[in-house]
This record gives C-alpha cells, sequence and structure tokens, in this order.
C-alpha cells in the first residue's frame, strides 16, 4: 500500500469538485449540519455550533491527511461553487487495507445524483489511488437514502449488525456493505 499523501488530493467529476475542507467552507459546513436528517442519520454533533464545524475543518480534516487516518472532502457543484456535501474515507488502525466510507448531502442537493458521483469519485480513489482491499460503508438500519447511494455506486450489501453503531451515547443496528476493487468494472 502506499505512503499516505502529504497534502489533501482534489477530485473532480463531470458536475463536482471534491477538495479538502477550507477556512473558507466553515460558515456553509455549519449551516449544512443545521438539517435534521443529517443530525440522525450521522455521528455529527446535535446541536451543530460552528465550533463544531470549526473542529470538522481545521482539525479533523486537516489531522486526517496529515497523518493518513482519514481523508475528507467538502463536496462542490462546479457551476455555482455550492457545498453539496461531504465525503470521507477513514482508515482502519487495526486493518490497513480497509476503510470505512461516509458521507452527507445538504438539504438543497438531495435526490440529484451528486452523493452518487461523489462516493464513485472516493471509492476510486481508495481502492486504486490508496490501494485498500476493502471499503466498507454502514448506516443505521432505516436511512434509506444512504443505502440507495451505496447500492447505485456497486457496494454488496451483507447484513445487519445489530446494536453496533454508536451515535451519541446510543447503539444502533446498521447496515453494512462493502466495495473491493474487482466491483469497480
Amino acid at each position: 500500500m502506499e505512503e499516505p499523501p502529504s497534502e489533501p488530493v482534489t477530485l473532480t467529476t463531470e458536475r463536482l469538485v471534491l477538495r479538502a475542507p477550507a477556512e473558507s467552507d466553515i460558515d456553509a459546513v455549519f449551516a449544512a449540519c443545521q438539517d435534521a436528517e443529517i443530525q440522525r442519520w450521522t455521528v455529527v454533533p446535535s446541536p451543530y455550533r460552528r465550533q463544531d464545524a470549526e473542529f470538522f475543518v481545521r482539525d479533523l480534516a486537516v489531522g486526517g491527511w496529515r497523518t493518513g487516518a482519514n481523508r475528507i472532502w467538502c463536496v462542490f457543484e462546479r457551476g455555482s461553487g455550492a457545498l453539496v456535501g461531504s465525503q470521507g474515507l477513514v482508515l482502519r488502525e487495526n486493518d490497513p487495507g480497509c476503510a470505512e466510507i461516509g458521507w452527507w448531502a445538504t438539504k438543497e442537493f438531495r435526490g440529484r445524483g451528486y452523493t452518487v458521483e461523489a462516493a464513485r469519485a472516493v471509492s476510486r480513489f481508495g481502492l486504486r489511488e490508496l490501494g485498500l482491499r476493502r471499503l466498507e460503508w454502514q448506516a443505521y438500519v432505516g436511512n434509506e437514502g444512504s443505502r440507495a447511494v451505496a447500492e447505485r455506486v456497486g457496494y454488496r450489501f451483507e447484513g445487519t449488525l445489530r446494536s453496533y453503531a454508536e451515535q451519541r451515547g446510543v447503539f444502533h443496528d446498521a447496515w453494512v456493505a462493502s466495495l473491493l476493487a474487482s466491483d469497480l468494472d
């Protein structure tokens, strides 16, 4: 497996630019994460405060790229430059060939296929550029939107893990699916 990049990598697709979060994105991330659906289905703090957006940009994203522990992108519409979501890969400490992929989408841009497009780019990056052997997607049972994205990208459903995924001190049942390099084509 390759050494982790010391600098963030920008990914582009037909309609999107995925780049590391920057100081100028703090307000947009803060506004997006006020959405009750993002708070319901992810581990973002609730209530979501401005300092949470600052931590996400300044510490979590920057530190993850620097150490190689995670890669976080903000996803922007190419034409307007509007924030449409976030994508991330978190490498497993005990399994360096595996990473968990996750995403959220802003309310205004859901249903346009942007999250699928971004997840395909991030999945290819993880499997081809980082040389990972497995990407794993998890979502709380009931998160049909995230499951639809995973399925459209090609993740193969593997089952339900009972009382598995922790969110703010509560454990939820979670769906799990995976994508291997051989699944890409």
